[in-house]
């Protein structure tokens, strides 16, 4: 086991890694999402995608601890598993295809899906209408296609949440509940998998602190009055991350 932490801390790009895991706990903190659009560009580059996901899961399983029991009171628990249901359906298709894909295409598919998703909230492109069961299930279905396939099972449900009426408090509160489960299942699954191997496991532990540390500023710094500036503050780090995973820059 010494061995094995000792490996992972000497791994090239490291750094970088560390302030992602910070930067993305931040925000995550005071938006409830955003982890997995700002860690996964920075590590796709120093990783296998498969390795950049066991080391998103482990280390985001213990990002949002500290906020989960604000999480309960402020959510709406039954609606999360509505989307955990849809999300058990489709995560294993995602994942079989992410065992086959290739570094460049999952740098540019987790970079497309985060500045799509950026556009549609800025632009305001959401659904307007009434959300009934059978949607809530499908767009479950859609975050774990995407979850297992690119590790970003956040932005249907973000959008989702987006166009519903509920308070800054309740989505942020609904979309980290979501996030946290969605990482108990993909913990559970590469380990089904035979994935979870001792590396990246011990990377994720290892970026556990910073994640935690970021979770807990966000939480302070939060303000349901100050919504919008949050939101901005978000996007921008998601873009500059997704553009920076892009395999554009040689």
């Amino acid at each position: 086991m010494p061995e094995a932490l000792a490996a992972a801390l000497a791994l090239p790009g490291l750094g970088w890694m560390a302030l992602a895991a910070l930067l993305a706990g931040l925000v995550r903190g005071f938006s409830g999402f955003g982890t997995a659009m700002i860690f996964l560009p920075v590590a796709g580059q120093h990783v296998s995608p498969v390795e950049a996901i066991v080391i998103l899961v482990v280390m985001d399983l213990f990002g949002p601890m500290p906020n989960l029991p604000r999480a309960l009171r402020d959510g709406h628990p039954a609606d999360v598993m509505r989307l955990l249901a849809g999300t058990l359906l489709l995560l294993p298709v995602g994942l079989m295809l992410l065992a086959q894909m290739q570094p460049e295409v999952f740098r540019t598919a987790v970079g497309v899906v985060a500045l799509v998703l950026v556009a549609c909230l800025v632009l305001g492109l959401r659904y307007r209408g009434t959300l009934r069961p059978p949607m809530i299930y499908g767009i479950g279905g859609v975050s774990g296609f995407l979850g297992g396939a690119a590790g970003v099972a956040g932005p249907p449900v973000i959008l989702f949440y987006m166009a519903s009426p509920l308070p800054a408090a309740a989505i942020r509160a609904n979309t980290m509940l979501f996030l946290f489960l969605v990482d108990i299942v993909l913990i559970a699954m590469f380990w089904l998998r035979g994935e979870l191997l001792i590396a990246p496991v011990m990377i994720g532990l290892a970026l556990a602190l910073p994640t935690v540390l970021g979770n807990l500023a966000g939480a302070a710094i939060f303000r349901p009055g100050h919504e919008r500036v949050y939101r901005a503050v978000a996007y921008l780090v998601v873009v500059i991350s997704a553009l920076s995973g892009l395999p554009i820059w040689g």
